[in-house]
């Protein structure tokens, strides 16, 4: 029996990874102008029209491809956070790590657009300090850090964060119906540069967190196993830590504010996977990768023509998840 749970592991990777490919094709030819599953390969083969070729290769497949890219992130990011702070309820929006990364990019957006390409590194480091001050509030040397400390700093970061994104607004509000679709989490409008901007920052962090699994386990198994491996536990969580929150400020510095993917896939991929982050970790970023990916789909289709962000998708099915996990725990 004990032989046969890897295995059935391992299936579970391999069909979620088939699953994302029958996601990618299904959401490639959703849209105002539907293609079978046929025809959409076709397309991506080369054998369509002119006016199939356009659409797929200019809106849908960059739109598809971006939604794969963030949601792997976001999903990792959450992994991490959650084996850093030793809590199932952490994740980027949470911590307060996507509000300040959203801070730096919109100030850059609205007041100094002309240095927009320092946006990723701006996200960066909005997304440490919000992550910083979210730590230090919640940690107490007698009893380390508690979910309910967690919530209630994230809660005032993301008070403090989002009040600052909200003078923004009053401040530069001509300049903010640019800005609106990034902050509510859409991937409209994206390209394929987009794609190729954010294809080597994701493919940094995930090998960053691919590399980091040894370290989130020991951090999993909690302080007592790691003190008694010889492990500086500061300098752990502070190595997760910085490749979480790249992870998330990145992707908020394409497509604003996403949450929730963080603290459901991890969570979803414990369940079916088990806790050790050398499955754990490679699933949720399929995963990550999947759920972002129906979210975007259902949000552009379901009531077409007018379109819902991925993030308000995100926010209307991770809210009520989130409060069941609270449930769940007690709390």
């Amino acid at each position: 029996m004990t032989q046969n749970i890897p295995n059935r592991k391992a299936a579970l990777l391999v069909t979620a990874c088939i699953m994302l490919v029958v996601a990618v094709l299904l959401s490639i030819g959703l849209g105002s102008v539907r293609l079978t599953l046929a025809e959409t390969i076709e397309t991506i083969l080369g054998h369509g029209d002119a006016a199939s070729q356009t659409i797929l290769w200019d809106i849908r497949i960059p739109r598809v491809f971006l939604a794969l890219l963030i949601g792997a992130n976001l999903a990792a990011s959450g992994a991490l956070l959650q084996a850093v702070m030793q809590n199932p309820l952490a994740d980027p929006g949470l911590t307060g790590v996507s509000s300040g990364a959203a801070v730096t990019v919109l100030f850059i957006m609205l007041v100094v657009p002309d240095y927009s390409y320092l946006i990723p590194l701006a996200a960066i480091i909005g997304g440490g300090v919000a992550a910083g001050m979210v730590y230090s509030m919640a940690w107490k040397k007698q009893g380390g850090l508690t979910p309910v400390r967690i919530i209630l700093s994230g809660v005032a970061v993301n008070a403090v964060f989002g009040g600052a994104i909200g003078l923004l607004s009053i401040l530069y509000s001509d300049k903010l119906p640019g800005a609106l679709q990034w902050m509510n989490g859409s991937l409209s409008g994206k390209g394929m540069g987009d794609v190729m901007v954010m294809l080597p920052y994701s493919l940094v962090g995930w090998i960053a967190a691919l590399l980091s699994i040894r370290q989130a386990n020991i951090l999993r198994l909690g302080e007592q196993v790691a003190h008694n491996l010889g492990q500086n536990l500061h300098r752990l969580r502070l190595s997760l830590s910085i490749i979480a929150v790249y992870l998330a400020a990145v992707s908020v510095s394409t497509v604003g504010l996403v949450g929730f993917i963080g603290l459901v896939v991890p969570h979803m991929a414990r369940m079916l996977v088990g806790s050790d982050y050398r499955l754990c970790l490679p699933f949720s970023l399929v995963l990550g990768s999947l759920v972002l990916l129906v979210a975007d789909t259902f949000g552009r289709t379901a009531f077409a023509p007018l379109e819902i962000p991925a993030g308000i998708v995100m926010a209307i099915v991770g809210g009520p998840y989130f409060l069941y996990l609270m449930r769940k725990g007690g709390m």
